[in-house]
């Protein structure tokens, strides 16, 4: 998860908006079209209970106010067994993390492809086989949190299999970094060997690797990607959600507004501001995360390393937030729980 993501997903959100309107006027010019669309706008704001089933997270059904740790990258080195450790230690009830393939076909959890910023070797990791591949630097930037580094002792970048190995019992959210089939392969052949399908989901922002994904193992939860994400988007602003199946069953999704406090605020135009505060007015609604929650999909926002940010999250209906800071995440959750 990066910056361009963010940004990508603002300016796709903020088109969706205007399209999304449009359509709606141009559907409701007959009155079939406007017939349809009352009915399912009333069938929104109406909905009649529904079962919602959720995943079993170590055996107890958790459907709100989980916390993830993505890469736990504010406490130690991001991607490391260390950091992992310590968010499962701590009570994380899922960890993120990031995934590529070595030129000898080992799959590794790193979140970038080209090494040069967490190792400080300008070398792409399907380049290297796995023994080739440089240490972590001893300290590294907190990306979604401004002027603040993490560091560790632990400056290997570890095998997905000893993940897996080291947390059996623990639900992991794995990011397809690249769009690469042996990947993609390699990926669901260790899910299966270890028996984890079930508390295990996978996917990327871009819909060709989740349909990839998807092929390869359909028994694997995915994720929307980000044209998955505009179209729910707009079906969601135009009443017709209620009609539409849908067979992803993780919704994660960034908070726009946590741009503002990454930027210095004089660096940014009066447009760019506008844009972060449109995309979020659009993304960030309590009718949506209900509707997609009562639908059994989890609903997740990140990545939130401030209180408010959590309080916010959960409070519009959110089931889980990614945070750098597991630690201080699970202690608003104690809080809140007490």
């Amino acid at each position: 998860m990066d910056i361009m993501y963010i940004i990508k997903s603002i300016l796709g959100y903020s088109v969706i908006f205007f399209f999304s309107f449009f359509f709606l006027w141009r559907y409701c010019s007959s009155n079939r079209g406007l017939a349809l669309v009352g009915q399912a706008l009333y069938h929104l704001s109406h909905a009649p209970p529904v079962l919602v089933i959720f995943l079993q997270y170590k055996g107890v059904q958790r459907p709100k106010c989980l916390g993830l740790s993505v890469q736990g990258a504010g406490e130690n080195l991001e991607n490391t067994m260390a950091a992992f450790q310590h968010a499962v230690t701590i009570g994380t009830d899922m960890l993120e993390l990031d995934c590529h393939i070595t030129k000898d076909k080992q799959v590794v959890v790193s979140h970038d492809e080209n090494l040069k910023r967490s190792t400080g070797v300008n070398v792409n990791i399907s380049d290297l086989k796995y023994c080739e591949l440089p240490p972590y630097l001893g300290k590294l930037d907190v990306p979604f949190q401004r002027a603040c580094q993490c560091e560790g002792q632990d400056n290997r970048i570890p095998l997905l299999k000893d993940v897996f190995e080291a947390f059996p019992n623990t639900p992991i959210n794995v990011d397809i970094k690249v769009n690469n089939n042996m990947l993609i392969k390699k990926v669901s052949e260790l899910v299966k060997q270890y028996k984890r399908e079930h508390i295990t989901v996978w996917g990327n922002a871009s819909y060709e690797i989740v349909e990839k994904c998807y092929k390869e193992n359909s028994d694997i939860p995915i994720l929307f990607s980000l044209q998955r994400v505009l179209l729910i988007l707009g079906l969601f602003f135009t009443g017709l959600l209620p009609f539409v199946p849908i067979r992803e069953q993780f919704f994660e999704i960034p908070m726009p507004s946590i741009i503002l406090k990454l930027k210095e605020p004089h660096t940014m135009s009066r447009s760019q501001k506008f844009l972060i505060w449109l995309s979020d007015i659009l993304l960030m609604r309590k009718a949506l995360f209900d509707h997609l929650t009562a639908r059994g999909i989890q609903v997740y926002v990140w990545v939130l390393n401030e209180e408010q940010e959590y309080r916010r999250a959960f409070d519009l209906g959110a089931t889980g937030v990614m945070t750098d800071y597991p630690t201080k995440l699970k202690e608003f959750l104690h809080n809140v729980s007490a």
